[in-house]
């Protein structure tokens, strides 16, 4: 099809919102069992998380009907399924209660405590039971332990509790020993958490518990686990970067050689495994570079990246012939993939589907640049690209500045059907890692301590600066957007800061207070830490409280919200768009009634996209 000219934010493309939408299926979680590898995988079309199984090529759906995995501890789940000997056990999503489904039998409840959550599975091969954090919501408290689930009969033991918070249970080969993480409040688990031992008695009962490392308040450990000689290995970033170290021979932690980098993300959902203990000592490491990820074995052909075709890397797992893992790509669909271990040879077993011609998809490009303090900021510009159009030769494109939720997350340089659907219509896009991502080391990640709605505010304004001084945008036509945290620096940019035309806030939050008060235990002291005590830093939520600052926004918003959000409440945005219409700001919102705190239903991300486009359009049209 032959170019035209066609301003910029207008251009047609048959990307549809329906198409972007669709495209957010995406693969959960991945382990290694049952004679082959087996994986959950989330389709919005349906709204459920299905387990699959693939042996020998061949990959077959395990989930019946009425029943689909996620976990909903500390309401960001995670560890929804683990693999026994026969069968699996996983974490239905009504009732948020464990399942055992032998492969040739239809799932069978092991647990019935309505109120109880269940996550983070792990099997006990020698006691055939499954290990589990157990989520106990009381009248006055939610109480969190590790609990034990024998697959025979339901039969339920505690086997830790007394902590604030769990994660990670992992078993030695011969079962005599258990590790864990646990933390306290006020901490959160990417700020300061304690790495646990044990061993287990005749009965598999913990004794000898002692704490192995984390004693101090500045070292965040994650993701534990056993070598083929009953070390134990764990990703802390004691020296600055989440790596991994080794129990030596005293019992005391030593650090491996690997990169200066992190080696995983914050833990804000668990089963998370972002490395591997091999044989002989070698580790399978992943870390990134500039935002993007690398994958390489240590020891042997150290290294010697592997996979260079995609750009992020989790779930790893491996047996005798392959690795298997997870991987997100800059013009594809998430995969699964299969690594030959002797040829390095990758085969896609699941996903990776090119919803795009290459030559249409736009491309990540890495961002650094100067803060206004000085200090160096991250991201990824994405140009507006469709070979069907181009824009007038006098101007230059409008700007959509993505803010990731959080807000101590990241976002990724992998294919992103909504940034498709905006730079296939003319738009540039920025994804913004401002101070206070994850991924780039803890200093950088504990940047937004008591700084919250300032630090990432200024960022998103240095961020449009220092691309408008590249001539890649048009600064007077940016626009800002955010789920969750990100809707929150949205309308503090809006609110403090006149360098946006417009944004859009997804679930975003409005009044801080509002949130401290409601917001779920995990959270409990987020707020805290992002602002300060509300008692001795009252002046900090005033004047960071979008709410009581409505007056100052003049330019147009849309909200978009889930009347189900347990994170976020309907009343909070609700008051705040009635507080703009008061004033005459336009506004637009969308309330989906049975959505929650992030929507995964194809027909309202849809909608919300057409949304979001029409009101940009109008402002570019005024």
């Amino acid at each position: 099809m032959p170019d035209s000219t066609q301003p910029y934010g207008f251009w047609p493309s048959a990307w549809s919102s329906t198409d972007a939408a669709a495209a957010s299926r995406d693969f959960a979680e991945l382990r290694v069992g049952l004679g082959g590898v087996l994986w959950s995988q989330f389709d919005p079309l349906d709204g459920r998380t299905c387990l699959w199984l693939c042996r020998a090529g061949q990959a077959q759906c395990l989930t019946p009907a009425g029943f689909s995995l996620r976990s909903r501890v500390y309401e960001y789940g995670g560890g929804a399924f683990c693999v026994g000997d026969s069968g699996v056990a996983f974490v239905n999503e009504s009732d948020q209660q464990l399942y055992w489904q032998d492969l040739a039998a239809p799932p069978r409840a092991l647990t019935a405590r309505a109120d109880c959550r269940y996550g983070d599975l792990h099997f006990d091969p020698q006691r055939q039971a499954v290990l589990a954090l157990e989520e106990q919501h009381g009248r006055e408290a939610v109480q969190h332990r590790l609990v034990r689930i024998l697959v025979a009969d339901g039969a339920r033991e505690v086997l830790v509790e007394g902590a604030d918070f769990y994660a990670a249970p992992t078993l030695s080969g011969d079962g005599q020993r258990l590790a864990w993480i646990e933390w306290d409040r006020p901490q959160q688990p990417w700020l300061a958490t304690r790495l646990c031992v044990a061993e287990l008695d005749h009965a598999g009962r913990c004794q000898n518990v002692r704490v192995l490392a984390g004693q101090a308040a500045d070292e965040s450990l994650q993701q534990p686990c056993f070598d083929d000689h009953g070390r134990l290995l764990v990703l802390s970033d004691r020296q600055g970067f989440w790596q991994p170290w080794r129990e030596d021979q005293t019992g005391q932690l030593q650090a491996l050689a690997c990169a200066a980098a992190d080696h995983a993300a914050a833990p804000w959902q668990l089963g998370a495994r972002n490395y591997l203990a091999l044989a002989a000592g070698h580790l399978l490491l992943s870390w990134w570079e500039a935002g993007f990820a690398v994958l390489a074995e240590s020891g042997a052909g150290a290294g010697q990246p592997l996979a260079q075709a995609y750009s992020r890397f989790r779930q790893l797992a491996a047996d005798a012939e392959y690795f298997y893992l997870i991987a997100g790509a800059v013009d594809g669909l998430s995969a699964v993939l299969a690594i030959d271990r002797r040829s390095q040879h990758c085969q896609v077993l699941a996903g990776g589907e090119l919803l795009l011609p290459v030559a249409q998809v736009s491309r990540p490009q890495a961002l650094r640049f100067a803060t206004s303090d000085g200090e160096t900021c991250h991201g990824f510009f994405y140009p507006p690209h469709n070979p069907a159009c181009r824009g007038p030769v006098a101007s230059k494109p409008p700007l959509l500045v993505f803010v990731h939720g959080g807000p101590t997350s990241a976002c990724y340089p992998t294919f992103d059907p909504r940034i498709q659907f905006w730079t296939q219509r003319g738009f540039a896009v920025a994804d913004l890692n401002y101070r206070g991502s994850s991924n780039f080391g803890r200093a950088y990640r504990l940047r937004l301590q008591g700084a919250w709605g300032e630090v990432e505010v200024a960022d998103a304004e240095a961020l449009v600066g220092h691309l408008s001084e590249q001539g890649w945008i048009d600064p007077a036509r940016a626009f800002i957007r955010g789920a969750s945290a990100g809707g929150f620096t949205t309308l503090c940019a809006l609110a403090f800061g006149r360098m946006f035309a417009g944004g859009a806030s997804l679930y975003g939050v409005s009044d801080p207070l509002s949130l401290r008060r409601s917001t779920h235990k995990f959270e409990g002291d987020y707020l805290d830490w992002l602002l300060g005590d509300p008692q001795q830093h009252a002046e900090r939520y005033q004047a960071r409280t979008p709410l009581l600052h409505s007056e100052r926004i003049v330019a147009p918003l849309i909200f978009f919200q889930g009347g189900l959000d347990a994170v976020v409440l309907p009343a909070q945005t609700e008051r705040m768009v009635a507080a703009l219409r008061s004033r005459g700001v336009a506004v637009e919102y969308h309330c989906y009634a049975d959505e929650r705190h992030g929507f995964r239903q194809a027909a309202h991300l849809a909608h919300a996209l057409e949304a979001e486009l029409g009101f940009y359009r109008q402002l570019l049209s005024s």
